[in-house]
C-alpha cells in the first residue's frame, strides 16, 4: 500500500463532487445548496489539496448525456489518476460484503478501496448512503484497522471547506 508524502493534504474525489460541480442548477433546494458549495469549495479550498481521481471515476463520469459527459471530464482533466491494482480490488470486494455496499453499488466500494489503499487523507463526496454514513465510516476504521490500512476521512465538501482556509 502507497502512502503519499504531499506537503498538502490529499483528497481523493468521488464521482458525486464532479457531477454537482457540473450540473445544471436544482429546482431541489437542498441538491442546488449542495451544487453551491461543491463549487465554493472547488474555486477556494480544493488549490489548497493535492487532488486525485481514478479509472472509477473517469468510467462514471464518461456515462450519460455526451455534453455533460465532456464537461464533467473537462473539469479532472488535470487530476492524477490512482491506480488501480489487484489489492484495490480485492479490498473493494471485501468491502461490499462487510460494509453492506449492494452489489449495484460496487463502485462506491471501489472508491474507498482506491482511496484507502492509496493512503489518502480525504475522500470528497456527496453520496451519504454508501461512503459517508457513520456506519460506514465506523466499520471503514475497524476493517482497515485489521488489515494495518490506512483509513481516509470521508467527508462532503462542506465539512473539507475550512480545512484549508476555504
Amino acid at each position: 500500500m502507497a502512502q503519499t508524502t504531499q506537503t498538502k493534504p490529499t483528497v481523493y474525489i468521488e464521482t458525486t463532487v464532479i457531477s454537482y460541480l457540473t450540473s445544471q442548477p436544482s429546482r431541489d433546494i437542498i441538491v442546488l445548496a449542495h451544487q453551491e458549495l461543491t463549487r465554493a469549495w472547488w474555486e477556494k479550498a480544493l488549490p489548497g489539496f493535492e487532488a486525485y481521481v481514478s479509472p472509477v471515476v473517469l468510467r462514471e463520469i464518461a456515462q450519460g448525456d455526451p455534453a455533460a459527459a465532456a464537461q464533467r471530464m473537462r473539469a479532472v482533466e488535470h487530476l492524477p489518476v490512482l491506480a488501480y491494482s489487484p489489492e484495490a480490488e480485492r479490498l473493494s470486494d471485501e468491502y461490499v460484503k462487510a460494509l453492506g455496499i449492494p452489489p449495484h453499488a460496487k463502485a462506491d466500494a471501489d472508491h474507498l478501496a482506491l482511496a484507502s489503499w492509496h493512503g489518502m487523507d480525504f475522500v470528497a463526496t456527496w453520496n451519504c448512503a454508501h461512503l459517508a454514513s457513520g456506519a460506514v465510516k465506523r466499520h471503514l476504521r475497524t476493517l482497515n484497522g485489521a488489515h494495518g490500512i490506512w483509513t481516509p476521512e470521508v467527508c462532503t465538501p462542506e465539512e473539507l471547506m475550512d480545512l484549508i482556509g476555504g
